[in-house]
Protein backbone atom coordinates (compact mmCIF):
# COMPACT_ATOMS: atom_id res chain seq x y z
CA UNK A 1 0.00 0.00 0.00
CA UNK A 2 0.96 3.44 -0.91
CA UNK A 3 1.29 5.80 2.00
CA UNK A 4 -0.29 9.38 1.20
CA UNK A 5 2.56 11.79 1.04
CA UNK A 6 4.89 9.73 2.49
CA UNK A 7 7.22 8.29 0.56
CA UNK A 8 7.06 5.16 2.12
CA UNK A 9 6.14 1.84 0.68
CA UNK A 10 4.66 -0.51 3.36
CA UNK A 11 4.17 -3.83 2.24
CA UNK A 12 1.10 -6.03 2.07
CA UNK A 13 1.46 -9.52 4.04
CA UNK A 14 -0.30 -11.75 7.23
CA UNK A 15 0.30 -13.48 9.95
CA UNK A 16 0.29 -16.69 11.60
CA UNK A 17 -0.02 -15.87 15.43
CA UNK A 18 1.45 -17.38 18.56
CA UNK A 19 -1.72 -19.64 18.66
CA UNK A 20 -1.14 -21.57 15.54
CA UNK A 21 1.94 -22.47 16.29
CA UNK A 22 0.64 -24.02 20.36
CA UNK A 23 -2.15 -25.53 17.66
CA UNK A 24 1.18 -27.10 15.56
CA UNK A 25 2.35 -28.56 18.69
CA UNK A 26 -0.40 -30.11 19.49
CA UNK A 27 -1.51 -31.48 16.39
CA UNK A 28 1.87 -33.19 16.22
CA UNK A 29 2.31 -34.16 19.25
CA UNK A 30 5.46 -32.01 19.58
CA UNK A 31 5.68 -31.17 22.98
CA UNK A 32 6.23 -34.38 25.06
CA UNK A 33 8.50 -35.27 22.33
CA UNK A 34 10.93 -31.99 22.85
CA UNK A 35 10.85 -32.71 26.34
CA UNK A 36 12.24 -35.82 26.42
CA UNK A 37 15.25 -34.33 23.71
CA UNK A 38 15.54 -31.17 26.21
CA UNK A 39 15.71 -33.63 29.35
CA UNK A 40 18.47 -36.06 27.34
CA UNK A 41 20.30 -32.73 27.11
CA UNK A 42 19.87 -31.58 30.72
CA UNK A 43 21.53 -35.14 32.08
CA UNK A 44 24.00 -34.70 29.26
CA UNK A 45 23.03 -37.98 27.65
CA UNK A 46 23.37 -35.45 23.89
CA UNK A 47 24.67 -32.45 22.71
CA UNK A 48 23.50 -28.96 22.05
CA UNK A 49 24.13 -29.77 18.34
CA UNK A 50 22.55 -33.62 18.48
CA UNK A 51 19.12 -31.88 20.48
CA UNK A 52 18.75 -28.50 18.17
CA UNK A 53 18.64 -30.89 15.16
CA UNK A 54 16.63 -33.50 16.53
CA UNK A 55 14.00 -31.00 17.77
CA UNK A 56 14.29 -29.19 14.15
CA UNK A 57 13.35 -32.25 12.50
CA UNK A 58 10.33 -32.79 14.30
CA UNK A 59 9.03 -29.66 13.45
CA UNK A 60 9.71 -30.31 9.71
CA UNK A 61 8.64 -33.39 9.41
CA UNK A 62 5.22 -32.33 11.17
CA UNK A 63 2.29 -30.70 9.00
CA UNK A 64 0.13 -28.00 9.86
CA UNK A 65 -3.25 -28.40 10.92
CA UNK A 66 -5.78 -28.56 7.83
CA UNK A 67 -7.71 -25.35 9.20
CA UNK A 68 -4.58 -23.40 9.83
CA UNK A 69 -3.28 -24.59 6.49
CA UNK A 70 -5.92 -23.58 4.60
CA UNK A 71 -6.26 -20.20 6.32
CA UNK A 72 -2.46 -19.57 5.40
CA UNK A 73 -3.01 -20.32 1.77
CA UNK A 74 -6.25 -18.45 1.88
CA UNK A 75 -4.40 -15.17 2.81
CA UNK A 76 -1.88 -15.90 0.61
CA UNK A 77 -4.08 -15.96 -2.44
CA UNK A 78 -6.03 -12.60 -0.97
CA UNK A 79 -2.64 -11.24 -0.85
CA UNK A 80 -1.88 -11.84 -4.62
CA UNK A 81 -5.53 -10.42 -5.38
CA UNK A 82 -4.19 -7.18 -4.00
CA UNK A 83 -0.76 -7.50 -5.07
CA UNK A 84 -1.94 -8.61 -9.06
CA UNK A 85 0.18 -11.30 -9.18
CA UNK A 86 -0.73 -15.44 -8.83
CA UNK A 87 2.67 -16.27 -7.24
CA UNK A 88 3.92 -12.97 -5.10
CA UNK A 89 7.27 -13.37 -3.70
CA UNK A 90 6.96 -13.02 0.35
CA UNK A 91 9.64 -12.47 2.78
CA UNK A 92 8.45 -14.88 5.57
CA UNK A 93 9.59 -13.90 8.86
CA UNK A 94 9.61 -15.47 12.70
CA UNK A 95 8.53 -13.27 15.48
CA UNK A 96 8.90 -14.98 19.36
CA UNK A 97 7.04 -13.97 22.10
CA UNK A 98 9.66 -13.49 24.03
CA UNK A 99 11.79 -10.54 22.06
CA UNK A 100 12.73 -7.36 23.35
CA UNK A 101 12.56 -7.83 26.86
CA UNK A 102 13.92 -5.69 29.82
CA UNK A 103 16.77 -8.08 31.09
CA UNK A 104 16.86 -10.19 27.83
CA UNK A 105 16.67 -10.03 23.58
CA UNK A 106 15.73 -12.90 21.11
CA UNK A 107 15.69 -10.54 18.10
CA UNK A 108 17.34 -12.39 15.42
CA UNK A 109 17.58 -15.43 16.89
CA UNK A 110 14.89 -17.06 14.37
CA UNK A 111 14.81 -17.54 10.99
CA UNK A 112 13.65 -15.47 8.20
CA UNK A 113 13.33 -16.39 4.69
CA UNK A 114 13.33 -14.38 1.38
CA UNK A 115 11.73 -14.46 -2.27
CA UNK A 116 9.38 -17.31 -1.32
CA UNK A 117 7.32 -17.94 -4.09
CA UNK A 118 3.90 -20.17 -4.15
CA UNK A 119 1.47 -21.99 -1.01
CA UNK A 120 3.79 -25.02 -0.81
CA UNK A 121 6.86 -23.12 -0.68
CA UNK A 122 5.10 -21.00 2.02
CA UNK A 123 3.99 -23.56 3.89
CA UNK A 124 7.60 -24.96 4.25
CA UNK A 125 8.42 -21.71 4.74
CA UNK A 126 6.46 -21.59 8.14
CA UNK A 127 7.55 -24.76 9.03
CA UNK A 128 10.96 -23.71 9.18
CA UNK A 129 10.34 -20.48 10.89
CA UNK A 130 8.96 -22.81 13.78
CA UNK A 131 11.99 -24.94 13.14
CA UNK A 132 14.13 -22.12 13.99
CA UNK A 133 12.62 -21.36 17.79
CA UNK A 134 15.04 -24.29 18.35
CA UNK A 135 18.51 -22.83 16.54
CA UNK A 136 21.20 -23.98 18.50
CA UNK A 137 21.70 -20.33 19.80
CA UNK A 138 18.28 -19.79 20.76
CA UNK A 139 18.13 -23.38 23.18
CA UNK A 140 21.00 -21.65 24.62
CA UNK A 141 20.36 -18.39 25.24
CA UNK A 142 17.49 -19.70 26.93
CA UNK A 143 18.94 -21.56 29.05
CA UNK A 144 21.69 -18.86 29.77
CA UNK A 145 18.33 -16.49 30.55
CA UNK A 146 16.45 -19.07 32.54
CA UNK A 147 13.37 -19.57 29.94
CA UNK A 148 11.51 -22.89 30.13
CA UNK A 149 11.80 -23.81 26.04
CA UNK A 150 7.72 -24.49 26.78
CA UNK A 151 6.81 -21.21 27.18
CA UNK A 152 7.96 -19.02 24.14
CA UNK A 153 6.14 -19.68 20.99
CA UNK A 154 6.45 -18.25 17.91
CA UNK A 155 4.36 -15.87 15.59
CA UNK A 156 4.91 -15.47 11.48
CA UNK A 157 4.50 -12.44 9.68
CA UNK A 158 4.33 -12.97 5.93
CA UNK A 159 5.14 -9.68 4.16
CA UNK A 160 5.14 -8.98 -0.04
CA UNK A 161 8.63 -8.68 -0.76
CA UNK A 162 10.09 -5.05 -1.92
CA UNK A 163 12.83 -4.69 -4.03
CA UNK A 164 15.45 -3.18 -2.17
CA UNK A 165 18.01 -2.96 -5.29
CA UNK A 166 15.08 -0.31 -6.11
CA UNK A 167 16.01 1.83 -2.80
CA UNK A 168 16.82 0.27 0.44
CA UNK A 169 15.85 -1.64 3.54
CA UNK A 170 16.40 -1.81 7.10
CA UNK A 171 14.34 -1.31 10.34
CA UNK A 172 10.78 0.75 11.39
CA UNK A 173 9.88 1.05 15.07
CA UNK A 174 6.19 2.48 15.30
CA UNK A 175 7.60 4.71 18.43
CA UNK A 176 10.24 6.92 18.95
CA UNK A 177 12.67 4.20 20.77
CA UNK A 178 14.45 7.28 22.77
CA UNK A 179 11.40 9.26 24.00
CA UNK A 180 9.13 6.88 23.88
CA UNK A 181 6.71 9.23 21.94
CA UNK A 182 3.96 6.99 20.32
CA UNK A 183 3.19 9.34 17.49
CA UNK A 184 6.56 9.33 15.56
CA UNK A 185 7.88 6.14 13.39
CA UNK A 186 11.60 6.10 13.37
CA UNK A 187 13.47 4.13 10.15
CA UNK A 188 16.93 3.13 9.60
CA UNK A 189 17.46 1.83 6.47
CA UNK A 190 20.34 1.64 3.79
CA UNK A 191 21.22 0.05 0.38
CA UNK A 192 20.06 -3.52 -0.01
CA UNK A 193 18.79 -5.98 2.48
CA UNK A 194 18.12 -4.60 5.72
CA UNK A 195 20.62 -7.57 7.46
CA UNK A 196 23.72 -5.01 7.70
CA UNK A 197 21.26 -2.55 9.58
CA UNK A 198 20.04 -5.38 12.16
CA UNK A 199 23.76 -6.27 12.42
CA UNK A 200 24.78 -2.93 13.12
CA UNK A 201 27.13 -3.26 10.15
CA UNK A 202 26.32 -0.42 7.94
CA UNK A 203 25.80 2.94 9.28
CA UNK A 204 22.28 3.72 7.59
CA UNK A 205 20.16 6.69 6.93
CA UNK A 206 17.23 7.86 10.02
CA UNK A 207 14.55 9.09 9.32
CA UNK A 208 11.37 10.67 11.88
CA UNK A 209 8.20 10.16 10.78
CA UNK A 210 5.17 11.84 12.61
CA UNK A 211 2.26 9.42 11.66
CA UNK A 212 -0.25 11.81 12.19
CA UNK A 213 0.59 13.25 8.93
CA UNK A 214 0.79 10.29 6.70
CA UNK A 215 -3.30 10.63 6.20
CA UNK A 216 -3.33 14.32 5.40
CA UNK A 217 -2.70 15.49 1.32
CA UNK A 218 0.37 17.50 0.60
CA UNK A 219 1.42 17.09 4.07
CA UNK A 220 5.16 16.34 4.69
CA UNK A 221 5.37 13.62 7.22
CA UNK A 222 9.36 13.49 7.86
CA UNK A 223 9.65 15.91 10.49
CA UNK A 224 14.01 15.01 10.60
CA UNK A 225 16.17 12.86 8.86
CA UNK A 226 20.28 12.38 9.11
CA UNK A 227 22.39 10.67 6.40
CA UNK A 228 24.79 7.78 7.44
CA UNK A 229 27.55 6.53 5.91
CA UNK A 230 25.96 3.23 3.87
CA UNK A 231 29.80 1.35 3.64
CA UNK A 232 28.09 -1.42 2.79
Amino acid sequence: VALSGAGIRVPAGFATNAAAYRAYLDANGLEPKISVLLDAYHRQKATLQQTGQAIRALFLESEFPAGIADEIRAAYEELGRRTGSEAPATAVRSSATAEDLPDASFAGQQETFLNVRGPRALLDACRRCYASLFTDRAISYREAKGFDHMDVALSIGVQQMVRSGLAGSGVMFSIDTETGFPHAAVISAAWGLGETVVQGSADPDKYIVFKPLLAVPGAEPVIEKERGGKAF
